[in-house]
């Protein structure tokens, strides 16, 4: 064999393995970001659906807060949607949907966290595993969708000009937009698993012991020795709450020794505590003595009213 024939054959190896490197690179690139486009879809849905339970038993009577549940389960909804129909070679399109996608999640996360450290629209959030299993979601989903906006576009063809920014990210920038994510991420997780350990049942100012009656708005109602009014709910019984789990981290029950007070015309009797009859509860979202802001809800599969002592 000639020099020039050895030459030959080295160059046709060397060929023939750089094809086969090039033409073995997309295909697994193409599964990793398949992988991801998918669980980071998985993931808005499944926050969508938490929020959309959540909307449907009860959360779309609450002021404010009921309209904005709807919009992120149309978001969410959309969000999946676009990361999953909008094909990978469309860099540009794609990127976009999946920034939004983790945007998204980030901003959910954050409204549920402003609403169990300080309240929004007035409604201060309570622990509860829905709110933490969405939480959990949101990380996630941030984390995944954050991978995915990032991930490397396919490799354009040989006749094709080379890809600029956002179709194709520069691997130095990429790196360091992961890390800034991850440390999102972190932080993000972090900050939820504070919120939930500080989160916790009902203020005990919501509840105390003794019956009274309190004027709101022209009508006399009964509140606890706190003034906090009380509430009743539809679907009880005389003999049996209707109201437990989450439900009662929302609607605290009347707890305490069944004594009213002078002047109350209704018959006290206990399963925690009854009235005529009915169980008593408070509400979270009543902040302060004098206040009934859940009266006339339709929470947790029932209407709830104040109870008012001539009931």
């Amino acid at each position: 064999m000639t020099r020039r024939d050895t030459m030959t054959r080295r160059a046709t190896m060397t060929a023939a393995a750089r094809a086969a490197r090039d033409h073995a690179g997309p295909p697994a690139r193409g599964w990793r970001t398949a992988t991801l486009r998918v669980a980071g879809a998985g993931l808005l849905i499944a926050t969508g659906a938490i929020h959309l339970d959540l909307y449907l038993t009860g959360y779309r009577s609450v002021p404010a807060i009921g309209w904005l549940f709807l919009l992120q389960v149309i978001a969410a909804f959309g969000l999946a949607l676009a990361v999953l129909a909008i094909p990978g070679r469309l860099a540009v399109a794609s990127r976009l949907a999946a920034a939004a996608g983790a945007g998204f999640a980030l901003a959910t996360l954050g409204g549920y966290l402003l609403s169990v450290w300080i309240g929004l629209f007035g409604f201060t959030e309570v622990r509860t595993t829905a709110g933490i299993a969405a939480g959990v979601v949101e990380v996630a989903a941030f984390a995944v969708l954050a991978a995915l906006a990032l991930a490397p576009a396919p490799a354009a063809g040989p006749a094709k000009a080379p890809a600029r920014f956002p179709a194709q990210i520069a691997p130095a920038t990429a790196r360091a937009a992961g890390a800034t994510a991850a440390g999102l991420a972190l932080v993000a997780l972090v900050l939820l698993g504070t919120a939930v350990a500080g989160a916790g049942a009902p203020a005990p100012a919501a509840t105390g012991t003794g019956l009274k009656t309190t004027t709101i708005g022209g009508t006399t109602v009964l509140a606890n020795a706190k003034g906090f009014t009380l509430y009743w709910f539809a679907p009880d019984t005389p003999a049996a709450s209707k109201c437990y789990g989450s439900c009662a981290q929302y609607w605290p029950p009347a707890t305490g020794p069944a004594a009213a007070g002078p002047g109350l015309p209704g018959r006290v009797a206990t399963i925690k505590r009854t009235y005529n009859g009915h169980p008593l509860y408070t509400y979270i979202g009543d902040t302060a003595p004098g206040q009934a802001k859940g009266n006339n809800l339709n929470l947790y599969g029932g209407l709830w009213h104040e109870m008012r002592a001539s009931q």
